[in-house]
């Protein structure tokens, strides 16, 4: 950037701090920074700027990279969790561009300093993923790239196994367990022949899972709350014409409704603009610290919003999509159920020392959605990869209880 265009930004920084704080807004001390398309997109596929290396971070960079060059997607900042909280702004935005995306950013960081599911992630990640980076680096020179690899394909294969309730209550090591949700950390403590750089790449893979959760469980409450406060802020960002025009065209995009999913940035400015003119400043404020995405949308998800954004439920049916719900609570419980556990499902570990031989025996708790059978048969061989024995799987099929076994060479069902 020119000196000039540098001036010129950090003007615009300047002004929409100043403007977010006198609306009320809390945020973390902000560093942004400038980067080229190569360098964003870089952050983006491995969701920090500094983190070990694994191939499904290439592909998501590639994927990510690819629809950015055909002008079909583009990142224009990347807000991170710490204190101070760093954005990361693309080279390529113009200055109106930048000032959307910084009121959006700042709008992000207050979320990430007071809602209540932040409060135990760690603001100083990027140190943390930094120095288990250079460990992980260290084990590849130390016992070979490829083994270090399978063990963290293994381990980033059931990383979302984890118990954030548990991780958010230190009190949880006192308390009886009779079934274990947290599959990772029953892994970590429970198979004895770990080594220790491989018991340090699981807690590695679980703690950065733990800071990413909340992330998940709060998408559209917190892009509605940055969308709904970089309208406020923009309209109080003294703006030329031409940028009012470009402007709009830019918010427009970020709420455009998509056929095949919810736009969280579009859902949730829906309901944080019903909340304020309901309940104004204050209520939104009270409302920011306590809600995560399921409780957002049960407690605020109204008849009149559903109807309005013409919200309903489908399926696919014979290869054919077919709308299959369209009354409003049913809608809402619809997306709610979606929203449990992050979408993913539900699975705990029943026993470790099954058939009396040291198996490993889990349960799904089946709520009427099905796993899926292909990646559930790809994903046990690398559960057995980390645990060395016999693992099972007990869940529900076709209405049938059915029991899929792993015994380091094949995978078979055997239905109850």
């Amino acid at each position: 950037m020119k000196e000039k265009e540098v001036k010129e930004l950090e003007g615009v920084i300047a002004e929409a701090c100043s403007v977010a704080r006198a609306f009320g807004l809390d945020f973390y001390p902000m560093r942004f920074e400038v980067v080229p398309a190569d360098i964003i997109y870089t952050f983006g596929a491995y969701g920090m700027p500094s983190r070990y290396n694994h191939w499904s971070f290439g592909k998501s960079f590639f994927k990510l990279k690819t629809l950015y060059d055909y002008n079909l997607s583009r990142i224009y900042e990347l807000v991170i969790n710490t204190n101070p909280c760093y954005a990361f702004l693309l080279s390529g935005n113009s200055l109106i561009q930048n000032k959307l995306v910084i009121a959006h950013a700042l709008a992000h960081s207050d979320f990430f300093k007071n809602n209540a599911y932040f409060t135990h992630t760690s603001t100083t990640m990027i140190d943390t993923m930094t120095n288990a980076a250079e460990r992980i680096r260290n084990y590849e020179f130390k016992y070979g790239k490829e083994i270090v690899e399978d063990f963290l394909d293994a381990c980033i294969s059931i990383q979302e196994n984890i118990d954030p309730i548990k991780a958010r209550n230190p009190a949880w090591k006192t308390e009886p367990i009779d079934e274990e949700k947290d599959l990772l950390l029953y892994l970590a403590k429970s198979c004895p022949h770990l080594e220790e750089w491989q018991l340090d790449i699981i807690t590695t893979v679980r703690n950065e899972m733990i800071y990413f959760w909340p992330q998940l469980e709060t998408k559209i409450v917190n892009e509605g709350w940055a969308t709904f406060w970089h309208l406020r802020i923009m309209r109080e960002i003294n703006l030329i014409d031409s940028e009012i025009i470009e402007f709009a065209k830019m918010h427009a995009n970020v709420i455009r409704a998509d056929k095949k999913q919810l736009n969280p940035y579009s859902l949730g400015l829906k309901l944080w603009e019903d909340i304020f003119k309901k309940q104004g400043y204050s209520g939104m404020f009270e409302v920011r610290e306590m809600e995560s995405d399921l409780s957002f949308i049960r407690n605020y998800l109204t008849q009149e919003i559903i109807e309005d954004l013409d919200l309903y439920l489908f399926r696919k049916e014979d290869r054919k999509w077919k709308v299959t719900e369209t009354q409003w609570e049913a809608v809402r419980e619809g997306i709610v159920g979606n929203l449990i556990n992050c979408g993913f499902p539900n699975i705990v570990v029943a026993d470790g020392n099954y058939n009396l031989q040291g198996e490993l025996f889990m349960r799904h708790i089946y709520e009427g959605v099905e796993l899926d059978i292909k990646h559930l048969e790809k994903t046990l061989p690398y559960v057995y990869h980390i645990w060395q024995k016999p693992v099972h799987l007990e869940t529900v099929l076709n209405n049938k209880g059915v029991i899929f076994y792993h015994d380091g060479t094949k995978t078979l069902r055997k239905f109850n």
